[in-house]
């Protein structure tokens, strides 16, 4: 992590008292980050106990004497006074029946709050307290504030019932008030994209930098020193334990664990080991269980490194008194907690903790690297010949699969839509241009009538710098062209998002208002929009950012570009369930003069990468395991949701994905472009067309198509097929490109292109190519700007047309165009012809 670019954040830590969120500020700092102040959310104190108004912030700063409450400071006004239980923080006195109920918050960790206020001391940063408003207005993963009741505010109505993820905000507003240099907020999720999501929301609103360096912590790189076979959310408490905190289970909410539990030390070898071993005979060893991540159990930080930590909390064992609230959970409620000297002399002089950073690559993906390094090329020119497809095929169902009728076009649930300026109007800015094509997206789904959640997929095209031709648009004053795949029947449930905002070490965060995967049931394109069955996953391009400083690589050239940019892709498809792309494109920038690789090496080093990653699990490597454990459900569904309340059976609980699955097919195509600039000046993007989620063993056949009208072209399938007579068909169309004996070169026009792709695709439904042919949809088609004229304007099609200055099979060899079909087939003999006519007269 030496080698890149960091940008120091000053950081406003969100902690509840617990590891997780300890351990994300020691990793901030790790990262060269500064932390300014810590800040909790607390129960509402009894009435009898303050006078301060609910919506005010309690501020501590360190002293030499013990942590007393200091002034309030309100989050929209003056100062008040903020009476809290007289004592040192943790005293009973007055408050024993009140604090004999845990709150329970879906949001915030509240055992143990009676001990917080010490943190000021013990570490010297002020820390900000603020009463908890509101209860848990919204149960599902993700989060909006424009929902009823989520809003904080003082008037009438929704604002006056707020969801309790808005009581953030008056407390980090005063946070920021006493630290305008506040410019980021970090949070200890793990696997919880509940709390995430919630964190996210009201940092991207006060425009701080959402930080989550513990996210999917236990999926990411061993040490190499790691004992094999060492889960990965056990090496997060080892990672905790070389720091030196001392970790105290607080509460205990599993059958797997007792009250003996509790106060045990997390972070040593001997409770590690115990609660590892309770949680695996209750069968829960591998769904974070150990780290906690079900709500399994709770824990309060008591010390860490003298770094940090100049003085330790302590509670003595007769202040400490059990609360057993039944159904299993049982908790401690602390009083008189103290402070404890350490005899730390010389803090500024303490070396910092050696906070473990995990490897950029993981093992797969290091394997990945040193193939595209060790990469030899001996061919020094492009080669213009027989166009191919890397890997071996693992089915060829040409002339014998039958699929059912082709829908109609009239009748797509997907379509493509387009827009550019209005050509009649006057030439503007680029950013007026863009409001100007916002605004007519949002009047044409109105119009449909369609909500914002209907847009699956969308391509932004800019005029770039260095243009590559007219082929955006022929009007030099039009400077983007935005296409949409637009779903017009997509119900509300049918329709999952990723959409992680935070850094971390795991992946990019978003660095636009996009989402880096959207995935959809591939039935829900059928006329009759069923339920169940495979799912598509439209996943964004990835460019090379390292995830926790969303910088570029500084050192490692296209190779590590190349590896970074296709783990990302890679982690984002597990996360979804991916088991399968249907194919893929890498993007790079446009040669230079200074360039090392040509593009021609660029393309094999890419279809390296590309097959490596494929065959890696599946050639017996020493060091592979041939499974990555990243997917699953979210474990605030194993919490909450009936569907997974399970430990350990695999009853109610999906298997988990496995990239590439060799139950499914084998090493899909891919295609180099050449383009005019990437991103960020990344050195490449991949993009993959579809990843294939759900599929069941021997449903999705691929294979290449030989007997095409044309020996100029390629012809590839793709067909996933539902069970339920439902099937998704991508279809590719490579051209190579030819060199005439003069020296030029030559294309096919769109016509000739188009008719093979309807050939291929009507051999699949009944009555062979000899039936009528329905609807073929272009997905997107890529073309070598030198013999544009012949495909003409993508914008005038209503297609996505990418413009290259060079095209690029997995073999080297050059292309002239590669066009992406998509199609849909209903085997109305399956359905039933009576039902399938109610089916589509019901929509119509």
């Amino acid at each position: 992590m030496g080698d890149v670019w960091r940008e120091r954040l000053n950081v406003i830590a969100l902690v509840s008292g617990g590891k997780d969120s300890f351990f994300s500020l020691l990793h901030c700092r790790a990262n060269g980050h500064r932390v300014v102040a810590l800040a909790n959310l607390h129960p509402a104190l009894p009435p009898s106990n303050t006078t301060a108004d609910p919506g005010s912030c309690s501020h501590s700063q360190s002293s030499s004497s013990t942590a007393a409450p200091a002034p309030a400071v309100s989050a929209a006004g003056p100062a008040k006074p903020l009476q809290e239980t007289s004592g040192a923080p943790g005293s009973s006195r007055g408050q024993d029946e009140e604090d004999e109920q845990d709150l329970n918050s879906f949001m915030y960790q509240t055992v143990g709050h009676q001990v917080i206020p010490l943190y000021a001391e013990a570490t010297g940063i002020p820390l900000y307290r603020q009463a908890i408003i509101g209860s848990s207005g919204q149960h599902g993963k993700d989060y909006s504030p424009h929902a009823h009741g989520t809003s904080h505010g003082s008037g009438s109505g929704p604002a006056d019932d707020p969801d309790e993820t808005e009581s953030m905000i008056p407390l980090l507003r005063a946070v920021m008030a006493a630290h305008p240099e506040a410019n980021a907020i970090c949070a200890g999720a793990i696997l919880s994209t509940y709390q995430r999501t919630r964190v996210e929301s009201v940092a991207t609103r006060l425009g701080l930098v959402p930080v989550a360096y513990l996210w999917k912590f236990p999926v990411l790189p061993a040490p190499s020193w790691s004992p094999p076979g060492v889960a990965g959310d056990v090496q997060l408490l080892d990672d905790m334990a070389a720091v030196g905190l001392e970790v105290r289970i607080i509460k205990v909410a599993s059958g797997g664990l007792d009250d003996s539990f509790l106060w045990t030390n997390l972070a040593s070898a001997s409770g590690k080991h115990r609660v590892f071993n309770a949680m695996r005979r209750f069968g829960a060893q591998k769904t974070g269980a150990v780290i906690g991540e079900g709500g399994e159990f709770e824990t309060l930080v008591l010390d860490g490194p003298p770094s940090f930590f100049r003085k330790r909390i302590v509670v003595a064992e007769e202040d400490q008194r059990i609360i057993r609230e039944g159904g299993g959970s049982a908790w401690l409620m602390l009083r008189n907690a103290r402070l404890e000297d350490k005899n730390v002399e010389g803090v500024e002089d303490i070396a910092a903790p050696n906070v473990r950073i995990p490897d950029l690559l993981d093992v797969k993906f290091s394997h990945v690297l040193g193939d595209v390094d060790g990469e030899l090329v001996s061919a020094e020119e492009p080669v213009f010949s027989q166009v191919g497809f890397t890997g071996p095929k693992s089915s060829n169902a040409e002339g014998t699969l039958r699929l059912g009728r082709l829908q109609d076009s009239g009748q797509a649930n997907l379509r493509q839509w387009c827009f550019i300026r209005d050509p009649t109007s006057s030439p503007t800015s680029i950013e007026a241009e863009t409001k100007s094509i916002v605004e007519r997206i949002r009047q044409k789904l109105h119009q449909e009538p369609l909500t914002p959640s209907a847009i699956i997929d969308a391509t932004v095209l800019l005029r770039p710098t260095v243009s590559c031709g007219d082929l955006l648009s022929p009007d030099p004053s039009i400077n983007i062209a935005i296409y949409l795949s637009v779903h017009h029947s997509l119900q509300p449930d049918q329709r999952q998002g990723l959409h992680v905002q935070s850094r971390s070490y795991w992946a990019p965060a978003n660095i636009g208002p996009y989402s880096q995967a959207i995935t959809i049931p591939a039935t829900s394109l059928a006329s009759s929009n069923t339920e169940g069955g495979p799912k598509l996953v439209s996943i964004a391009g990835q460019i090379p950012l390292v995830p926790a400083t969303m910088a570029l690589p500084r050192e490692g050239g296209l190779p590590l570009q190349l590896t970074l940019s296709l783990q990302h892709l890679w982690r984002i498809g597990l996360e979804m369930g991916v088991q399968w792309w249907s194919s893929a494109v890498a993007y790079f920038p446009r040669s230079t003069a200074s360039d090392t690789e040509t593009m021609f090496r660029k393309a094999l080093l890419a279809s390296k990468a590309w097959e490596t990653a494929h065959l890696w699990g599946a050639k017996g490597d020493e060091d592979s395991d041939g499974d990555d454990d990243e997917a699953g459900p979210d474990l605030w569904d194993r919490r909450f949701n009936p569907q997974y309340q399970t430990f350990g059976a695999s009853e109610g609980v999906a298997e988990e994905a496995k990239l590439p699955d060799w139950d499914v097919l084998a090493v899909p195509p891919l295609f180099a472009a050449e383009v005019a600039e990437l991103p960020r000046a990344a050195g490449v993007e991949w993009h993959a067309h579809v990843g294939l989620s759900g599929v069941r063993a021997k449903s999705v056949s691929s294979w290449n198509v030989v007997s095409t009208t044309n020996a100029e072209v390629d012809v590839y399938h793709c067909v996933v097929r539902s069970g339920n007579g439902v099937s998704f068909v991508q279809t590719v169309v490579a051209e190579r490109l030819v060199a005439t004996g003069d020296g030029e070169k030559k294309r096919l026009g769109v016509g000739e292109i188009d008719g093979i792709a309807w050939v291929a695709v009507a051999k699949l439904q009944d009555g062979g190519a000899g039936a009528e042919v329905g609807g073929l949809v272009v997905a997107a088609r890529y073309v070598d700007v030198a013999v544009e004229d012949a495909v003409g304007n993508g914008v005038e099609y209503g297609e996505v047309v990418v413009p290259c200055a060079s095209l690029w099979d997995a073999r080297g060899r050059a292309l002239a165009s590669v066009t992406v079909y998509q199609s849909v087939f209903e085997d109305v003999a399956g359905l039933g012809w009576n039902q399938h006519q109610r089916m589509v007269m019901g929509r119509n």
